[in-house]
Order: C-alpha cells, then structure tokens, then sequence
C-alpha cells in the first residue's frame, strides 16, 4: 500500500505496528492510544542526514521542532543520534534540557516575547536566541542589562523573505500576507535585517547566523518556490556578511513532511538539500554550518492514533462509525485546517471486501469533529479498532481537553 513503511505495514488483511498486529496492540494497552516508533524517527533522521552526504563538507544541523511532538522519549532518541532542538517557548527549553540537552544544542526562536521568556532564555549558557523583529531588541536589551549585563549571549536573525509556503493559509510563515490575506506576523523584514543585526551588535549580543521560515507542509508543488527562498537567503547572507557580521550559521526553517495522501506528491528533499549544497558552496560565504528544522519529517509517519468502533449510526444516506475518541483530543489537524488529511484504515480488515463511503466521526459536541468524510473503505463494525495515520506531528501536542474528554495516552514501540 502507498502508506506503508518499516513502521506501518500491512499483512494478509490486517495491520501491523512492525513486529506487532495492531489490534493486539489497542487490546493490551486500550483506546484512544498513540503508538509511536522509534525506528522509524531513527530512519527519518538517518535519511535526511543522508542526503547531505557527499554533498557539502560543512557541518549539518538537525534542529528538531519540538512543537512537533514534545514527548520525552521521542526527545531522548533524537539527543542520542545528534539532534538539535528548535524551542518556541521556555517551557519547550525546559523540555530540552530535561531530556538531556545541552543548552548549546538549542535553538530560541520565540515570537511575541515577553521579558519572562528572555530571562529564561538568556539564563541558559551557549543557548541562541533568534530575534524575531527589530523592535524587540529593546527589550531583549533591558532584560540584558538589568540581569546578564557581561554575558555574552549569541543571537541570530529571523527574516521574512518574502516568500511562504504552506499547505493550509494558518500555517504559511513568511511573505506579506497569507493567502487569504492574514498578514504574517513571523520575522525581520527584509529591508530591516542589516539594521538589526547592526542594532544587535550595538546593544552587547554577538550575532552568529541567519534563519528564515517559510511555513509547513510543503509538496512537490512548493519546490520553485522553496528554491527562489533559498537564492534570497544567500544572497542576503553575503549582504549581512559585507557589513562585517561573521555568520556561523544559515538555517533553512520549512515543513516538508511524509505522504498523508494517495494523491500527494511529496516534497523532493534530495533536489532540495542538493540546491541548498550548491549555492552555498558557489557562494563562497565561509560558513560552518547548514541547519534544517525537520520536525513533522521526523516523527509524522512514526505515529499512529488507534482508536474503537462504538456503533455504526446511519442518517439520511450517510454512513457513520462512532468512535471512542474526538479530533480536537487526539488529531485536531482535520478539525483545524481545511485541507489536512489522515488516512484511516480499520485494523483487521485493512483492504478486503465491499467498500463502501464512511465517515468517522468522533464523540464531541462539534460538527466539525470528523476524523475522515466519506472514506472509501470496508464497512467496520462495533468494537473493530481503526488506526489514523501520520499522528506522529502536531496531534498531540495540539490536543486539548474540549469537551473535558482525556487525551489519550502514548506509547513507543
């Protein structure tokens, strides 16, 4: 099947978690449950770490975007295999360094920061903080001078190119406005960069790289785009560096992530990471290292939601299963952003038989509160287990409590 990897896979007519059928695997634990594995985050990192190789002789940064999925476990098999973390907020920072990394091994890249968050963040030796707006140098340089006045703190810039790219108009990071014309609110504006990093200089920060987000999701429809970013990043890296700046650092931030559908065409990371290589080195920048923030590539399709068949219910020509779970406590993504996509697939019956047009629904007070509409699939009946899939990114660290129903538990396999 299109969707099937070393973690998800299918045998005879049921579904397997690698080694283990995934209906044994709901029984012993129960359900809703999120089954994550540790093959395939190692398999997903080993993969992109693989196609640098041969490419450049600089230093390769994997920042893991912890809002992807926080989960100590997850955190604690990507400090092992060399991972660097790219937090959004303290409580992310904390998260970090209570898995085991260390301060210089992570990335602040906070927007709308508050002197709380600077404290933290500036308390934390080698940790960089990326400056999301001129005006924010301000009070980046109160908090500096009340409480780490001969600190050096490094620093890098968060520009907005002009350029965004994402899946869903909520997710799209950079440019003017988004497609439905929200305006961006991410990063330094490109007429602005040279003046903020002069600023950050002139106020005691020493600034050591550059960084831009494009925004997430990204397909093989994205890659001209993609590309013409990275051309205005390295061209705005010479501009910084004629002025006097060192840069350690270039950080290309972006989603691109796994095949949620039969119809998506994936992101071509190969084409893009050999772009990236290629420019760089006729650039002649001289600098040390390429970082990549891969969140969603890392752990989306390391991540299945399994979930009961209460009853199915039919109702003026629709067919529903009832499930013991709802997207806003365990896959907001659907109820969220038009446009997103789990593929669902009833665990002991994964492909045989009459199909026939189901929608999931789940068991909050919310019309919105639909897993699928109108899949094509074998009609489940009750008790059967359903595994959503691709849950591995932004479910459930987007999860809630609405309607005070738990979020469910997880597991690593």
């Amino acid at each position: 099947m299109w969707w099937e990897n070393n973690f998800v896979n299918l045998k005879g007519r049921k579904l397997y978690l690698e080694d283990k059928e995934a209906t044994k695997v709901a029984k012993a634990h129960g359900t809703p449950l999120f089954v994550y594995s540790k093959n395939q985050i190692l398999s997903n990192f080993k993969a992109l770490l693989k196609a640098f190789a041969g490419k450049t002789s600089l230093e390769i940064k994997l920042y893991y975007a912890m809002k992807a999925n926080p989960h100590q476990e997850i955190l604690k098999i990507l400090k092992d295999i060399g991972a660097f973390i790219d937090a959004v907020s303290p409580g992310e920072v904390a998260e970090a360094l209570r898995a085991g990394f260390s301060a210089d091994r992570i990335f602040f890249t906070g927007t709308s920061v508050s002197s709380e968050d600077l404290k933290l963040a500036f308390d934390q030796d080698d940790l960089i903080v990326n400056i999301d707006a001129e005006e924010q140098l301000e009070l980046m340089k109160e908090v500096r001078e009340r409480w780490f006045k001969h600190k050096k703190i490094k620093v890098a810039v968060r520009w907005n190119p002009g350029i965004g790219r994402g899946f869903n108009s909520k997710v799209v990071t950079a440019g003017e406005k988004t497609y439905d014309g929200m305006p961006i609110k991410f990063g330094v504006e490109e007429k602005k960069v040279i003046q903020t990093f002069t600023k950050a200089s002139q106020y005691g920060f020493t600034p050591v790289g550059l960084h831009h987000h494009l925004g997430s999701g990204w397909t093989k429809q994205d890659i001209e785009a993609v590309k013409d970013a990275v051309d205005k990043m390295v061209q705005k890296a010479s501009e910084v560096q004629c002025q006097g700046f060192t840069l350690e650092f270039l950080d290309f931030g972006g989603g691109f992530g796994p095949q949620y559908s039969l119809g998506q065409e994936k992101f071509p990371v190969k084409e893009y990471v050999e772009y990236i290589c290629e420019k760089i080195k006729k650039s002649d920048l001289g600098i040390k290292t390429i970082a990549m923030e891969p969140g969603k590539y890392l752990a989306a399709d390391a991540g299945v939601l399994l979930v009961k068949v209460e009853y199915m219910k039919k109702s003026y020509n629709n067919l529903f299963a009832c499930i013991n779970a709802g997207t806003f406590n365990t896959v907001p993504r659907p109820a969220i952003y038009s446009g997103a996509y789990h593929h669902i697939v009833n665990c002991s019956n994964v492909n045989y038989g009459k199909k026939e047009r189901i929608t999931v629904a789940g068991n909050l007070c919310e019309t919105g509160d639909v897993f699928g509409k109108e899949i094509e699939m074998p009609v489940p009946k009750k008790g059967d287990i359903l595994a959503v899939l691709c849950t591995g990114a932004y479910c459930k660290s987007m999860a809630s409590d609405f309607n005070l129903r738990e979020i469910p538990k997880e597991i690593i396999i």
